[in-house]
């Protein structure tokens, strides 16, 4: 089953920076953020392969 919804939020994502190509820049940035404890915004990306 293909994924095209990336989660990301509360010291969670399902995505990552080495995603840039999939999630493009801004969901790539936010997941990494995400993922360091930065306050960011509860939110999901959808892939750039929809």
């Amino acid at each position: 089953m293909t994924k095209w919804v990336y989660p990301f939020g509360s010291g969670h994502a399902d995505g990552s920076a080495e995603m840039l190509d999939l999630l493009g820049g801004k969901g790539a940035n936010l997941a990494e953020m995400s993922k360091l404890g930065l306050p960011v915004p509860p939110g999901f990306t959808i892939t750039t392969e929809v």
